[in-house]
């Protein structure tokens, strides 16, 4: 049985970034060159959760993947937009995780004010780019040859979704 939850900075950290290792050292995926240790990892979540969220999915007990919302940007009109990211374990592609993660997120996300998601995706990520685009993001531009690793450059496509359609003055995030 899958359940999505809040993370435990204390208890899932260590599943966090095993789950990120590999695409730290094995892909171009994340712009990282070295990865996180869990008490990295733990930092992060806990900066994550004072005002946006980091989700896990756990599946018979265990972690296999995680997302979560940050900051877009730090000057107080963007306050309102966050940037998210997900992460499965390698093999889980297209089983439903991603999808459920994120709606999740998305839920989370709307109801402490968030008017819009960001996502950037380092090309080529085809499962990325179908995912983003099946969860109701639309392309808003591609950086091209901004991250060197792997002895390559790579573009980053840059994709939003809104979260709330409404052009009424925003309450403050909460």
């Amino acid at each position: 049985m899958s359940i999505i939850r809040d993370a435990v900075a204390s208890a899932d950290a260590e599943a966090c970034a095993a789950i990120y290792g590999p695409y730290v050292r094995d892909t171009a995926i994340s712009f990282e060159v070295e990865p996180p240790t869990p008490a990295e990892m733990a930092e992060r979540i806990l900066d994550a959760q004072k005002a946006h969220a980091w989700l896990v999915l756990e599946e018979e007990g265990r972690v296999v993947g995680y997302a979560y919302g940050v900051p877009m940007k730090p000057r107080p009109a963007y306050r309102w937009s966050c940037e998210v990211s997900i992460y499965l374990e390698p093999g889980r592609r297209r089983t439903g995780g991603g999808r459920a993660l994120y709606e999740a997120l998305f839920e989370r996300l709307t109801s402490r004010g968030y008017r819009t998601a960001i996502a950037g995706m380092t090309l080529p990520n085809d499962a990325s780019v179908g995912l983003h685009a099946a969860m109701g993001f639309e392309p808003i531009g591609t950086y091209r040859r901004i991250g060197w690793k792997h002895d390559r450059w790579h573009d980053v496509a840059w994709a939003q979704r809104s979260l709330a359609a409404d052009d009424a003055p925003p309450q403050e995030p909460r």
